[in-house]
């Protein structure tokens, strides 16, 4: 596949790139060879400066959306602690295979990593973490049921977990193979629609849009 189109771009700066992930793909590589291709290995392929480790957040490899990827050292430090400060605005937007009654709310709900079923989180009140999360109702489609979530922590899994825990809203998200009956990659239909974050060198709030295809 030619370089330029290894990745759909929706913003490439001197700094970072702007990526529409598809579902099924990997952020970063895997162990082993055949889970090197990823978003970070082909936009190293795409611009040959670019450091080493270029990623600067993950999306689950069932997610599809937006992520930003720096291109230099500087930028890689600068959008890490932007992320780990909270100081991005991150919306996402999801199929929930059933019908959800409510409008809106938070989940807040601890859980972590099933060390004997990796990478299934638990929810767990004494040793899990907390996950924060915003959501609104969209609409009704049928059998399924249209939201936004608006994460305030960023943990593995969170969305997964919150939309399908019975204390969270109690319906995973379509085509989710660990929390759900997905049974595949490319079918969870979670997208991370929206990405805000300040520009490392100029200051200036950089936001990006990113329409879902389901």
């Amino acid at each position: 596949m030619p370089a330029d189109q290894l990745l759909q771009m929706i913003h490439i700066d001197p700094e970072f790139v702007v990526v529409n992930k598809e579902s099924g793909m990997l952020a970063v590589p895997g162990r082993g060879p055949e889970k090197k291709d990823s978003v970070a290995d082909r936009v190293r392929r795409m611009f040959p400066s670019c450091i080493k480790q270029p990623a600067v957040h993950r999306l689950d490899m069932d997610t599809s959306g937006l992520m930003v990827v720096a291109l230099t050292a500087d930028t890689h430090r600068n959008l890490s602690r932007q992320f780990h400060e909270r100081q991005t605005q991150k919306r996402y937007v999801a199929l929930l295979n059933g019908v959800l009654d409510a409008e809106c709310g938070t989940i807040e709900l601890p859980f972590r990593l099933d060390v004997n079923n990796r990478p299934i989180q638990i929810y767990d009140e004494i040793n899990g973490k907390m996950g924060i999360t915003h959501w609104k109702k969209i609409a009704i489609e049928g059998n399924t049921t249209r939201v936004d979530f608006i994460p305030v922590t960023g943990r593995t899994h969170q969305l997964r977990v919150h939309a399908s825990h019975a204390k969270g809203l109690g319906i995973p998200i379509v085509g989710d193979p660990f929390y759900g009956d997905g049974s595949g990659p490319g079918q969870l239909k979670l997208h991370a629609c929206e990405l805000t974050f300040t520009h490392p060198k100029t200051g200036e709030t950089m936001s990006y849009r990113s329409e879902p295809s389901f």
